[in-house]
Parts: C-alpha cells; sequence; structure tokens
C-alpha cells in the first residue's frame, strides 16, 4: 500500500519518450490541428501539452524541439490506429491500465491545482528553516560506526576495542554497506541527521572516544566512535528555499489526502 507521499511523488513524476530530431514542418496544415494522420486531426493543444512537458524537463524552446514532438505525436497517432484496429483497447486488461492512466491524469491535475491555491507563505518556509536550524543544531560530528544484528555482537567489538584493536579493522564486520569498507566512516554531518538514540549517543561522546554502551535503533546495534567536531555552518535561506518549499507542499498535499481518506465512506 502506497504511503502519501509516495503515491504523491507517483503521481507528479513524467515519463517521456525520447524524442528524434527530424525535418517536418511543425506548422499546423489546418485550423486547430499540428497534423492529419489517415483523415484524423492531431489537435495543437496535444501538441501544446506536449510540447510544455518536454520544455519542463530541460528541453530548450526550438525548431527542433518542435518538429520532434510534432514526429512523435504522429508516430503515435499512428500506432494508436493500428491498435484500435486490433480491438485492443477492448480487451479487459488493457481497458484497466487506460482507465488507470486517465485516473494518475487527473488526479495529477487536481493536486496540481491545489498546490496552486493553496501556495506556502514565506512566513511560513523561514518558520520552517528556523525549526530545521534548531533541530540540527549548531555542531557537525565526524564519526565511525560499526552495525550489527545483536547486542552480544556490539559488547564483543567494544570489548576487542578495549584490547587494542582498530575500529577500521573491525568495522569490516558492520552490516552497513555504505561505511564498511571505509573503516565505519560516515563523515561530517549533524546530530539531527541521525535517528534520535544515535544522536544523543554522540553528543555524549568526547573526541577520540566510543560508546562502550552499545546504541540501539531500528537499524541493529552500533558502535560509535567521534573523531571530531567543529561548528555548523547552515546553509543560507534563499539556497534552500525551494527544498523547503517542495517539502512544504508535500507536507500540505499529504494532508489534505489524509483528510480526504478520513472523510470517505469505505465498506
Amino acid at each position: 500500500m502506497h504511503t502519501p507521499s509516495k503515491l504523491l511523488v507517483t503521481l507528479l513524476a513524467g515519463a517521456f519518450l525520447s524524442l528524434p530530431a527530424v525535418s517536418a514542418d511543425a506548422t499546423p496544415t489546418k485550423a486547430g490541428a499540428v497534423a492529419t494522420v489517415n483523415g484524423t486531426a492531431i489537435p495543437q493543444s496535444t501538441f501544446d501539452t506536449f510540447y510544455a512537458e518536454q520544455k519542463g524537463q530541460g528541453a530548450p524552446d526550438s525548431a527542433e524541439l518542435r518538429n520532434a514532438v510534432r514526429e512523435e505525436l504522429i508516430r503515435r497517432e499512428v500506432l494508436l490506429q493500428e491498435a484500435k484496429k486490433s480491438g485492443l483497447h477492448k480487451t479487459p486488461a488493457v481497458a484497466s491500465q487506460m482507465e488507470m492512466a486517465r485516473q494518475a491524469v487527473l488526479i495529477r491535475a487536481y493536486i496540481q491545482d491545489y498546490v496552486r491555491k493553496h501556495p506556502i507563505s514565506d512566513a511560513q518556509l523561514k518558520a520552517e528553516y528556523e525549526a530545521v536550524k534548531t533541530k540540527m543544531g549548531g555542531t557537525e560530528y565526524k564519526s565511525r560506526h560499526i552495525l550489527v544484528e545483536t547486542e552480544d555482537q556490539a559488547k564483543a567489538i567494544v570489548e576487542n576495542l578495549k584490547k587494542g584493536a582498530k575500529f577500521d579493522e573491525l568495522a569490516k564486520q558492520s552490516k552497513d554497506p555504505g561505511s564498511k569498507e571505509n573503516g565505519g566512516d560516515l563523515g561530517w554531518s549533524a546530530a539531527g541527521s541521525y535517528v534520535p538514540p544515535f544522536a544523543e549517543a554522540l553528543k555524549k561522546l568526547e573526541k577520540g572516544k566510543y560508546t562502550e554502551a552499545p546504541v540501539k535503533t531500528d537499524f541493529g546495534w552500533h558502535v560509535i566512535q567521534l573523531e571530531d567536531t567543529r561548528p555548523l555552518e547552515a546553509p543560507a535561506f534563499e539556497a534552500i528555499k525551494p527544498q523547503l518549499s517542495q517539502r512544504a507542499n508535500q507536507q500540505q498535499v499529504e494532508k489534505m489526502i489524509e483528510g480526504l481518506r478520513t472523510k470517505a465512506k469505505v465498506q
């Protein structure tokens, strides 16, 4: 079952066909149409929508792009006509997929319209910015960790460290694929980047020390070593405003979806 956030990502993501560069004239052949294929007109509105999507994906506005979009629509119409001749659109499986695609387009349009009608103010974004800065704190930590399945395994690692074993060698036992080959190195991060038990343990450590009591999180059991600290310089508000806006819009849409789901009569 999709969570609201995954649903939002799915609905707003676009997958577009690559467009070949061709030399066909993109000038409409008759009023309201960019081409006519076997007597069926391809509306200017269809061209405009497809063209706008391509530009939204970063394609530059050019005659080549207009020609390529026109050719793509012609190819699609040719294939669509053949598919209809075969009767595939009447089969249950294909009909269901077509209906799901129609629903996805309509839902995406509704979500986009909702976002336009409920803009996030700068005041809201600045409040979120300050909340994020508070959560991240004023310090960055350079740390290592070893993640294992059980507390006993973690305790054995601690005992080996006390006997003089090297942390980076013991890290080869870690089940964290992202750090085990680098001696458990996690690089520089604010404590707020980690789950609470890990963050709290990290903030209590002195430089060069490790957690003598293993730390439990949802991922398993950690032995954490603090290598160094430095002041955390938060990015400027304007630099991360687009990310804050995107997240705020997503959260707002998720809340709207949850509200509709709660009020819906489901039997």
